[in-house]
């Protein structure tokens, strides 16, 4: 049973990170949001505690973006719990890096199953159950204008993801309906930072013209504004928060 009059968003990929923020940022705007995650709980579950004690409406949703049964049900328990989603923003993904010469074909299908097939599915429930005047967005990269050694099935899934946002913001038509990519440049999140030396992370920050990397937050202030009235008139355009990096 739906349990709140507020909007509502669903955010993939939210248990932390950019999805966490964007979790949070969404809350703050009025919404009562999914936090969805793959594996462990207890992130999720934290961003929601942080949900509610900012006096927001939020649950923790588990289900894998590559699975169709699990997105369907990840929808059914957002729309039992706040109704149909106004907001759809799929952030969940993976990087693995591997040089195309090593021929892994398995790590290659798993880029594509969860970056690509699981936009896809997410998308086809959004464009079922996003009502009229809805926001549905997805993430994808600016690595996409460097191609980068190593970075061949992450591009590849990525630039399959731009296309589709273009298809289904077409698809769409007449429902009021904008359907956008948000692409990343580097963001410092803990994912990112794992590994990396000081001096590494220093001239990755000069490969912008800020010379410092995106927080979580920038990329959330884009969602608000994508996601709210001053956004409506931006559709089928895929938007490279960055910093001047591509």
């Amino acid at each position: 049973m739906k349990t709140s009059l507020t909007k509502s968003a669903i955010v993939t990929g939210a248990s932390g990170g950019i999805g966490g923020s964007i979790a949070k940022r969404l809350a703050k705007d009025g919404f009562s949001v999914v936090v969805n995650y793959a594996g462990k709980p207890a992130p999720a579950q934290a961003v929601v505690a942080d949900l509610k004690a900012a006096g927001a409406q939020g649950i923790a949703v588990q289900a894998d973006v590559a699975i169709a049964a699990d997105v369907e049900r990840l929808f059914k328990e957002s729309m039992d719990a706040f109704g149909r989603p106004d907001v759809v923003v799929h952030c969940a993904g993976i990087m693995p890096l591997f040089p195309i010469a090593s021929g892994d074909v398995a790590a290659f299908d798993n880029v594509i199953a969860t970056n690509l097939r699981g936009t896809f599915l997410v998308f086809a429930q959004a464009a079922q159950h996003v009502p009229d005047g809805g926001r549905i967005m997805a993430f994808s990269s600016s690595v996409l204008a460097k191609s980068f050694p190593t970075y061949g099935a992450y591009i590849a899934s990525k630039a399959g993801v731009e296309g589709m946002v273009h298809v289904l913001a077409n698809e769409l038509r007449g429902r009021n309906i904008t359907v956008n990519a948000v692409a990343p440049g580097q963001v410092r999140t803990d994912l990112f930072l794992k590994g990396k030396s000081d001096a590494l992370i220093d001239e990755l920050k000069k490969m912008n013209p800020l010379e410092r990397l995106g927080m979580p937050e920038d990329m959330a202030n884009l969602v608000s504004f994508l996601a709210g009235p001053e956004g409506g008139w931006i559709n089928s355009q895929v938007v490279r928060a960055n910093g001047g990096f591509a």
